[in-house]
């Protein structure tokens, strides 16, 4: 009998983290748009760093860093009762950070793009820089907003090395349905395999066509 459980917590997953990086992402995205300071290529580059390197070596850093047993993890622990390894709230710690470019790129790529008179015209008129960016600059990215959004969601369904490296192989907890791919297998069992790659290649290939189908509907209808 196949075991929907590590569907289920891949989505919750999905959708907690693409929430968190919306509200996190969009101003980060907002202020890496504007000049190119030293500072803001160095942190550019160390959002970009889960795009190149292996995700095993991101895990292991967070393994370390959030250890009980030492450190940053061990002050957590006896303060907040927080235990980030091996649980749930690790995984999306893990995945927030590893979806990161995902959600910064597009958008910080798309704000560039925006004609500066857009938001000079804005100011002009009496609107504040949050007002402006949420009532006036966002409408006009939409699409590349909700291509980051979906692209964030669907990375975060396939991850595999950087959630088992920090949230282990728990039944219910943290066995995401990635692992339990591989966990299947590695048992030889290729039913319950080729049925969680099946929902989740059909889960993101819905999603990647919707967005592709609304993007090419919003190309058509732009002005001139």
């Amino acid at each position: 009998m196949i075991d929907w459980s590590p569907i289920w917590l891949t989505l919750k997953l999905a959708v907690i983290s693409t929430s968190i990086l919306l509200v996190l992402g969009l101003p980060v995205a907002y202020w890496l748009s504007k000049g190119h300071s030293l500072i803001k290529v160095i942190l550019e580059a160390l959002f970009t760093m889960p795009l190149v390197l292996p995700p095993t070596v991101l895990g292991f850093y967070l393994l370390l860093a959030f250890s009980p047993q030492q450190g940053l993890g061990k002050w957590l622990l006896q303060h907040f009762n927080l235990q980030l390894v091996f649980s749930f709230e690790g995984l999306v710690l893990a995945s927030v950070i590893y979806s990161l470019p995902f959600m910064i790129s597009p958008v910080k790529s798309a704000l560039q793009q925006l004609p500066v008179s857009l938001a000079h015209a804005s100011f002009t008129m009496g609107k504040s820089e949050r007002e402006t960016f949420f009532k006036v600059l966002l409408p006009n990215i939409r699409a590349s907003l909700l291509t980051a959004t979906v692209m964030t969601f669907a990375h975060t369904l396939g991850e595999f090395g950087v959630v088992l490296m920090i949230g282990g192989n728990i039944p219910g907890l943290t066995r995401v349905a990635s692992i339990a791919i591989y966990n299947s297998v590695e048992n030889m069992d290729y039913r319950s395999a080729n049925f969680y790659s099946l929902v989740l290649f059909g889960f993101t290939f819905i999603l990647v066509v919707a967005v592709f189908i609304y993007n090419k509907y919003a190309s058509k209808n732009l002005p001139g």
